[in-house]
């Protein structure tokens, strides 16, 4: 999956796959993490949220399964 980086002090790129559902999100320290079943439009509301660390923080942590890759 291709991961386009992202302007926040946060995240460093995320990238979704619109088949599986699945938004893989790669942080400023490399370490990157897999979201499962993720809606399409919260990955486009999270591309244009004013805050992405902060839409990610509330629409995205603890809402869906998760794993590192």
């Amino acid at each position: 999956m291709n991961r386009r980086p992202v302007a926040s002090s946060r995240l460093h790129a995320v990238g979704y796959d619109a088949k599986t559902g699945n938004l893989e999100v790669e942080f400023p320290d490399g370490t990157v993490w897999v979201y499962h079943g993720v809606p399409r439009e919260v990955y486009v509301n999270l591309l244009t949220a004013p805050s992405i660390g902060r839409y990610f923080n509330r629409y995205v942590v603890g809402a869906y399964d998760y794993e590192r890759l």
